[in-house]
C-alpha cells in the first residue's frame, strides 16, 4: 500500500478479497474490513460484528485489535497501520482497480459556489460529447444516472466505487467537490486532480476547524497534494483575500487566476438581470461574449471557475460561450418558486448559511427590486451543532440589508431552537441600536417554527418585493434533537404560494 505504513501483518498473505467496506453492517462474505478511528466513531468497535457476516481479512489502525485477533485466530489475515484513512483509500483502489487513473479529475473546494461550480464545469463538458461522473453536495451523476448524495464528500472507498462505477459506464471525467472536512481528514488520499479549482473563502465550519487560518489550511490542501502530486493546473479566485495562500501551496502548479477586479481571467461589462446574465470574458487566449440564465454576480465567479476549468480540460472558448447559453441552474441556489409570477413577487430559495453567503444573496435581491421599488424580506436561521460565532453576524446582515426579516428554526439538532435564534437576534439588536439609530425592532419577526415561518414571509409580500428563503436551499429533511422529518422549503413555498393566489 503506497504512501500507507504497514507495521505489521499476520495470518494468510494469500486470501481472496472480493470486497472492501469501512461500514460493519455492509460487509459480506470475503471483503475486507477496514477498522478505523474516525471523528465520532471508532471503526475498531465493530471488527467482531464484520468478522461474524464473513470478513475475510482486517485492516486496522489499533494495535490492540491487531494483538487481540492474532492471538484469537492466527490464520486470519490482518495489518496494523498508522493511519486507517489511507489504508481505507489505499486498499480500496486496488479493490476496485484503480479508477482513478482512469479518469481525469477536477476538483472543487472552497466555502460558497462549489456545487454550482461543480454543476456548470460536468455540463461544459457534456456539451462537448464528454461522459461524466461529479460527486457534490446535492446529487452523484454517474454518466446519465443520477441520485441524491448522501454527503459533499464520502469516504474515500465510496468515492473509489463510484469512480469504478463511471469507469465501466464510458466515463473519462470526473468532477467533484472536495469539502474541508475532506481535506483534513484525508477522506480524498490519493486522488490526482488534473485542475483544482478555489472558488472563495469565508466562515464556516469553524466548530470543526477552530480558526480560520486551519479552515484555510485545510482547502489549500487540495493544490498541495492529498496523498497523490498537486494538480495539472490550480484555478484561483483572484478577488478571494487568501488567493496569496492559495497561490503558494499551488507553487508547483499551473496557476490560472480568476475575478471581476483581478486575475487574467476576467469578467468585464456585467450587465445583470433576474434570470441572465451577459459580460465579456478576457483570458490570455482571446476575449468571448458570456451570456447565461443564471443570475447575479456570485454566479458570475462561478461562470469563471467553471469556464477557466473547462478550457483547462480542453474546450475552446466558443465551446464554453455556446454551452453558457443553456446551463441549468441548480437547484436550491436562487430558485424561483412556482407561481410567483402569478403572485406579482419572487420567492427565492437559496442555500446561503453564513454571513457573506446571505450578504451576497440579499445584496443581489436588493439589485433586482430597486428598479421597481420593492422590498427585500428576508427568511432564515442557522443550524444548531455548527459554528455558533457566525450567528450573530448573519443577523447583523440580514437586519442591515433587508427591508424585514423572519427569523427561524434551520436544522437545530441536538440545540434547542430557541437558544440559536437568541443567538441571531443578538447581532439584530446590535445592528438596529448602532446602524439604525434605534428603529423600530419590529422590523423583524421571530417565527421557531419553519413552515409557519414561510408562510409569514410570503403573507407579507406585496407587488414587486422578493422574498429570499435562505438556509436550506435543495435540502429534504430538517433535523432535530430526536427526530429527522421531511421538509422542502421550495414545497412549502409552493404551497403558501397557491393559498395566496387561490
Amino acid at each position: 500500500m503506497a504512501g500507507v505504513v504497514v507495521v505489521a501483518t499476520a495470518g494468510d498473505s494469500d486470501v481472496d478479497v472480493r470486497g472492501v467496506q469501512y461500514d460493519s453492517r455492509r460487509v459480506g462474505a470475503g471483503d475486507v474490513f477496514v477498522a478505523m478511528q474516525g471523528g465520532t466513531t471508532d471503526g475498531n468497535k465493530f471488527v467482531d460484528a464484520a468478522l461474524q457476516l464473513g470478513a475475510a481479512a482486517v485492516v486496522t489502525d489499533s494495535e490492540d485489535v491487531f494483538v487481540r485477533l492474532h492471538e484469537a485466530r492466527p490464520e486470519l489475515a490482518i495489518a496494523l497501520v498508522e493511519h486507517g484513512r489511507r489504508a481505507l483509500a489505499e486498499v480500496s483502489a486496488a479493490v476496485f482497480g484503480h479508477p482513478e487513473k482512469k479518469l481525469k479529475l477536477s476538483a472543487v473546494t472552497g466555502t460558497n459556489g462549489k456545487t454550482t461550480t461543480a454543476l456548470l464545469l460536468e455540463q461544459m463538458l457534456k456539451s462537448v460529447g464528454r461522459k461524466c461522473v461529479l460527486l457534490g453536495t446535492i446529487e452523484t451523476h454517474v454518466g446519465d444516472a443520477v441520485r441524491e448524495s448522501e454527503h459533499t464528500t464520502p469516504e474515500s472507498r465510496d468515492v473509489l466505487a463510484v469512480f469504478e462505477e463511471g469507469v465501466r459506464v464510458g466515463c473519462a471525467e470526473a468532477v467533484m467537490e472536495m469539502s474541508s472536512h475532506a481535506l483534513e481528514q484525508e477522506r480524498v488520499w490519493g486522488l490526482a486532480a488534473d485542475v483544482a479549482i478555489f472558488t472563495n473563502l469565508t466562515q464556516d465550519h469553524l466548530d470543526f476547524h477552530g480558526t480560520m487560518e486551519r479552515y484555510a489550511a485545510a482547502k489549500a490542501r487540495l493544490f498541495e497534494g492529498v496523498g497523490a502530486g498537486g494538480p495539472r493546473i490550480a484555478v484561483i479566485n483572484a478577488d478571494d483575500p487568501t488567493a496569496e495562500m492559495m497561490m503558494a501551496a499551488a507553487r508547483a502548479c499551473e496557476v490560472r487566476r480568476y475575478g471581476i477586479d483581478g486575475g487574467e481571467w476576467r469578467a468585464k461589462d456585467l450587465r445583470l438581470e433576474a434570470g441572465r446574465t451577459r459580460f465579456k470574458m478576457t483570458t490570455p487566449l482571446g476575449a468571448v461574449e458570456i451570456e447565461s440564465p443564471l443570475t447575479g454576480r456570485v454566479n458570475v465567479y462561478n461562470l469563471l471557475a467553471a469556464a477557466c476549468a473547462a478550457q483547462a480540460r480542453g474546450l475552446t472558448l466558443e465551446e464554453i460561450a455556446s454551452a453558457a447559453k443553456t446551463l441549468k441552474q441548480v437547484p436550491g441556489r436562487f430558485e424561483v418558486v412556482s407561481g410567483s409570477r402569478e403572485a406579482g413577487f419572487a420567492v427565492v430559495v437559496d442555500y446561503a448559511h453564513t454571513d457573506d453567503a446571505l450578504k451576497n444573496l440579499i445584496g443581489l435581491a436588493r439589485d433586482l427590486v430597486s428598479k421597481n421599488g420593492g422590498r427585500v424580506i428576508t427568511m432564515f436561521g442557522c443550524g444548531g451543532d455548527r459554528d455558533k460565532t457566525k450567528r450573530s453576524k448573519m443577523g447583523r446582515v440580514a437586519a442591515a440589508m433587508s427591508d424585514f426579516v423572519v427569523v427561524t428554526s434551520d436544522n437545530p439538532r441536538s440545540e434547542e431552537p430557541t437558544q440559536i435564534i437568541d443567538e441571531i437576534v443578538v447581532g439584530f439588536r446590535a445592528d438596529l441600536e448602532i446602524d439604525k439609530e434605534g428603529e423600530d425592532v419590529a422590523e423583524f419577526v421571530v417565527e421557531v417554527d419553519r413552515r409557519a415561518a414561510i408562510g409569514v414571509a410570503i403573507r407579507m409580500a406585496q407587488s414587486g418585493d422578493i422574498v429570499l428563503l435562505a438556509g436550506k436551499g435543495h435540502e429534504k429533511t430538517q433535523t432535530f434533537a430526536d427526530r429527522t422529518v421531511l421538509f422542502d422549503d421550495v414545497a412549502e413555498a409552493a404551497k403558501v404560494l397557491h393559498e395566496v393566489t387561490a
